[in-house]
C-alpha cells in the first residue's frame, strides 16, 4: 500500500501535465503556412544567401508570405522556378527581372567638401560629417557596394561611381542594403531610364556642389507622355511601371541628370 500510493499520485500528476501540455500547444499553435516547406524542396538548399535571405527556408517563407516580390535565387533551375511560380499563382511571364541600379551621377563630377584621409569604407566615411562629398546624398566612391556581391556584378569605374554588369546582377538587393546613402536601388531591367539624382536640395545649392544633379525643373515630368516622372521634394523619380522607355525625358534634362542603361533584351 505505501508503495501503491506513490505510483498512483505519480501516474495521476502524470496525465494532469500530459493534458495540460496539450492544451498549451494547441492554445500556442501557429499554423504553418504548408507552401513554404513545398517551395523549400524546390530551392537548391545551398544556403548561398545571394537572394539576400537567411538561407533556402528563409527565401521560402518570405516568397510564401509576399514578402519579396520576385524569386530571387540566382541559382535555382528554370524548371523549379517555374513550379515555385505556380504555387504562388505567379506567371512567369508577367515576373520583371530586377537589378541594381544606380541613382547618383556624381562621382568625380561632385566636389569634396573636405579631404578625407580614413578607412575607405563608404559607411565608415558617412561618420565624418556625413562624408567627404559636397552633395550629402551623393555615391562616397569607397565601393561599399562592391564587396557584398556574390557574383562580382559591381566594380567601381574611373568616374567614381559603382558600375553595374547587369547580365552577372541577380538582384539579390545586397548592394542596396550596403549602400549608406541609399542610392543603389532595384528596378526592371528592361527599363533603360533612370533620374541620377538622389539629392533633395534645391537648384542653386545641387548646381553648386555637382554639375550633373538634378534641379528639380520639371522638364522631364511636362514632356513624358505617361507621367511616369513626378517632382518629390525638389528631385525627379522614375515610376517605373509606367515608363515606356521613350526617351524623351533625357532629351529635355539640362544637367543630363537622366541615364540610361542599355539592356540588351
Amino acid at each position: 500500500m505505501n508503495i501503491l500510493l506513490p505510483v498512483i499520485v505519480l501516474g495521476a500528476l502524470g496525465i494532469i501535465f500530459g493534458l495540460w501540455l496539450g492544451f498549451v500547444q494547441k492554445l500556442f499553435f501557429i499554423k504553418k503556412d504548408p507552401r513554404i516547406e513545398h517551395i523549400f524542396s524546390l530551392l537548391p538548399g545551398s544556403n548561398c544567401g545571394a537572394c539576400g535571405l537567411a538561407g533556402c527556408y528563409g527565401l521560402a517563407g518570405a516568397l510564401a508570405k509576399g514578402e519579396v516580390e520576385s524569386i530571387t535565387c540566382p541559382i535555382v533551375h528554370e524548371k523549379e522556378r517555374e513550379d515555385i511560380a505556380k504555387i504562388l499563382g505567379i506567371n512567369m511571364s508577367e515576373v520583371e527581372k530586377r537589378v541594381a541600379t544606380l541613382i547618383c551621377g556624381g562621382g568625380t563630377r561632385c566636389k569634396d567638401n573636405f579631404q578625407y584621409y580614413g578607412i575607405e569604407d563608404c559607411n565608415i566615411a558617412t561618420l565624418v560629417m556625413n562624408g567627404p562629398k559636397s552633395c550629402l546624398s551623393g555615391c562616397i566612391g569607397f565601393g561599399s557596394c562592391v564587396k557584398p556581391c556574390p557574383f562580382n556584378a559591381i566594380r567601381m569605374g574611373k568616374d567614381g561611381l559603382p558600375e553595374i554588369d547587369s547580365k552577372k546582377c541577380t538582384g539579390c538587393g545586397k548592394c542596396v542594403k550596403a549602400c549608406p546613402k541609399e542610392i543603389l536601388i532595384l528596378a526592371p531591367l528592361k527599363k533603360m531610364y533612370s533620374i541620377m539624382c538622389n539629392s533633395h536640395d534645391k537648384g542653386a545649392d545641387v548646381m553648386k556642389a555637382c554639375k550633373v544633379g538634378c534641379i528639380a525643373c520639371g522638364k522631364c515630368v511636362k514632356i513624358c507622355p505617361v507621367g511616369a516622372i513626378e517632382l518629390n521634394d525638389n528631385v525627379a523619380v522614375m515610376d517605373y511601371t509606367k515608363c515606356t522607355n521613350c526617351g524623351q525625358c533625357i532629351e529635355v534634362c539640362p544637367t543630363k541628370a537622366i541615364g540610361k542603361r542599355e539592356t540588351n533584351v
